[in-house]
């Protein structure tokens, strides 16, 4: 792909906010029927969560893929986008969005004094600026990045430790199994006994517990951690608090502390799109918002019947090319166009 490093930039037909796989797959999706898109995003790579937050998390619901890592599917997916060369504005943040009624064109503001000229905008923003949600313990913050994660970046680290996974929701209980025969053991904390995931994770997780691989350790949460004597900056062991007083020391080398993300959507905030509990309304047909030119899509979109799928976001991607090719051209008749056909035009 091709990175623009210069500070204006000339009118592009699709300029899509999100570089993470939603956004990456609209490039292909937007290349197909013709269209060159220029990618902003506030991190430094591509890729949105699953590069920043989740590289090594497996992934289960991708047609064709029995299981693929987070990293490995936003490499596939930067190499179908490439086919299209979007130009790539890489640790920026939009901070205005204005429409130019002169040029016919929207007219994007980054932080660092970039100017960006599309005739449509595509939000593929995910959840905005994300970050994680910590747990309510005095002075984690010293063991953090050392004995105390957020996210599974090098998986082999964790091999042949002492493990406390603690959440209750599909990225504790997806680690704690990806994780069972590779740690030397592995307690899995929550509040309750009840899980917020997909039953046949939930069937996956009462097997592993069965065979003994994973200790559930419930109804209790967070309350402490104890450092080594000889290592202040790594975790002795976890300690836990009930809500009837009752407490439990685990001994452990690793906290892997998975409780969501705080999100904070930004500027995006003050665009007028009608924004409501962090989501844009906008039309299942078509994936457009109340203003005319502006798309969004992935988590960040709302409309009756949204499921939160990457699946769902894919194909969102590919409605949204169909509209906005409509916008950018009306009044004009297209034929479908079959991907086989254009990416070979493309690869010559």
């Amino acid at each position: 792909m091709v990175t623009e490093m210069t500070k204006a930039t000339g009118m592009s037909d699709i300029a899509i906010i999100g570089a993470g796989p939603v956004g990456l797959f609209a490039v292909f999706e937007f290349g197909l029927l013709g269209m060159k898109c220029q990618v902003i995003d506030a991190l430094e790579q591509v890729g949105g969560q699953c590069a920043a937050l989740y590289p090594e998390k497996p992934i289960y619901d991708i047609p064709g893929f029995p299981r693929i890592d987070a990293a490995a599917l936003v490499e596939r997916l930067s190499q179908q986008a490439s086919h299209f060369a979007p130009i790539l504005h890489l640790g920026e943040q939009v901070t205005r969005l204005t429409r130019d009624l002169a040029d016919s064109c929207f007219r994007i503001t980054t932080d660092k004094g970039r100017e960006i000229m599309a005739r449509a905008v595509v939000i593929a923003a995910g959840v905005g600026a994300f970050g994680p949600n910590r747990p309510p313990i005095g002075g984690i913050e010293a063991f953090e990045g050392k004995s105390v994660f957020y996210a599974v970046k090098d998986r082999e680290a964790l091999r042949g430790k002492r493990l406390v996974i603690a959440g209750g929701g599909d990225s504790a209980l997806d680690w704690a199994l990806a994780l069972a025969g590779e740690a030397a053991k592995i307690y899995l904390v929550h509040r309750r006994a009840k899980f917020r995931a997909a039953p046949a994770t939930i069937a996956a997780l009462d097997a592993a517990v069965a065979r003994g691989e994973i200790e559930l350790v419930t109804p209790y949460q967070l309350a402490g951690l104890t450092a080594q004597a000889d290592a202040p900056d790594h975790i002795a062991s976890v300690e836990l608090a009930d809500m009837d007083g009752g407490t439990r020391s685990l001994p452990a080398d690793i906290l892997l502390a998975f409780f969501g993300l705080s999100m904070n959507l930004g500027p995006i905030n003050d665009w007028g799109l009608g924004l409501s509990d962090q989501h844009i309304a906008v039309d299942a047909a078509s994936m457009a918002t109340t203003t005319p030119g502006i798309f969004a899509i992935g988590d960040i979109a709302h409309y009756a019947g949204k499921l939160k799928l990457i699946l769902t976001g894919f194909a969102e991607a590919a409605q949204a090319a169909h509209a906005a090719r409509s916008f950018l051209n009306p009044g004009k008749e297209f034929h479908f166009v079959h991907s086989t056909s254009a990416v070979k035009d493309v690869e010559g």
